[in-house]
């Protein structure tokens, strides 16, 4: 069989291990051969891949990014190509495919499995905003950077006594706030699950302060939404892929808090660093694991399903569960984390 893997959306630690191990069970265990789409949905249409074997992933493991490249792709090219699925999979020679990314990659792949194209898909988010799977690979790495910023943010606020405002990535999902908040320490974080309202902010770090703690720490993940009527917001433009573009409010929220307090707020805007560089021993394991399991996914013929990882286990989710509604931080979280902060 000749199985065809590509990485699209945005890049995640972790892409590389995945295609480390689909390499390695595909051609170890079932005599395949693995054909590397490069930049995503881009290389399919554009046919362009190469073959993969041992020499190709040596040392990938702990390498970030992802050595197939990535690329997002407009809608209307996706439709076209959708209708040219069967030819486009004959012209790279390719029986299946290892399609590994988030929610508009699914939704993609969907796609391109109704229309003929055989697809498993692998899911990949630091947002960790793919439905049904309890974790996505890539978050983990995410959080822990998120986290090492706040600790090291947290001695020089305290230095200076100033309020730092730490916004971190998430569109419509908090998790990465939450949960790199809650293991830094934070006083306050921010998610877009919950409206916030800048004057309760203000009033817990003025009483941080009457308590003669002399510094705030407060992480906000960039698609956090004011409650109506508290704080004007630029509602930012749409991009042509159809994504709305965040950032901006963690420098919005440290002037109103400069400007309301009277006390020195500076932001920091992490970005893309959550993204970038090696994966942690946990998202390894994972990629690794669903690399193997997607492989299998394909032997079996369990076309129009993803990997999902369920407890310890890995097991098999459809495409269209996934992409039904963003896995978003629940009630019960945000009660957890406020019982701590």
């Amino acid at each position: 069989m000749r199985i065809g893997v590509m990485t699209s959306g945005g890049d995640c630690p972790g892409l590389n291990a995945v295609i480390r191990s689909v390499v390695h069970r595909a051609v170890d265990v079932h005599g395949d051969e693995v054909i590397g789409i490069e930049d995503g949905y881009l290389g399919l249409i554009e046919q362009r891949a190469r073959p993969l074997g041992h020499d190709d992933v040596t040392g990938l493991l702990t390498r970030g990014g992802t050595v197939l490249g990535s690329s997002r792709v407009e809608h209307h090219r996706i439709h076209q190509a959708v209708d040219r699925a069967a030819e486009l999979a004959a012209g790279l020679g390719i029986d299946a495919l290892i399609a590994i990314g988030g929610d508009g990659t699914f939704t993609a792949a969907r796609m391109f499995c109704e229309a003929g194209l055989p697809v498993v898909g692998v899911p990949k988010t630091i947002d960790n905003d793919v439905s049904a799977t309890d974790v996505s690979f890539g978050f983990d790495t995410a959080v822990s950077v998120a986290t090492e910023a706040v600790d090291r943010l947290k001695t020089t606020a305290e230095s200076h006594q100033r309020v730092m405002v730490v916004e971190v990535m998430g569109r419509e999902a908090g998790w990465i706030a939450l949960e790199a908040g809650m293991a830094g320490g934070a006083h306050a974080i921010l998610l877009p699950e919950k409206p916030f309202d800048i004057e309760a902010v203000c009033v817990m770090i003025e009483e941080r302060f009457a308590r003669r703690k002399k510094f705030a720490i407060v992480v906000v993940a960039e698609g956090a939404q004011p409650a109506p009527g508290t704080l004007r917001l630029d509602p930012g433009r749409v991009d042509q892929y159809g994504h709305r573009r965040f950032g901006g409010l963690g420098t919005r929220l440290a002037v109103e808090l400069e400007h309301w307090l009277g006390k020195e707020a500076r932001p920091v805007i992490l970005g893309h660093t959550q993204r970038g560089g090696p994966p942690t021993a946990r998202d390894r394991v994972l990629a690794s694991r669903f690399g193997w399991h997607a492989v299998e996914a394909v032997h079996k013929g369990a076309f129009g399903w993803f990997t999902a990882l369920r407890g310890t286990l890995v097991e098999l989710a459809t495409l269209s569960d996934a992409v039904a509604a963003p896995n978003t931080v629940p009630l019960h979280r945000m009660l957890e984390a406020e019982a701590v902060l």
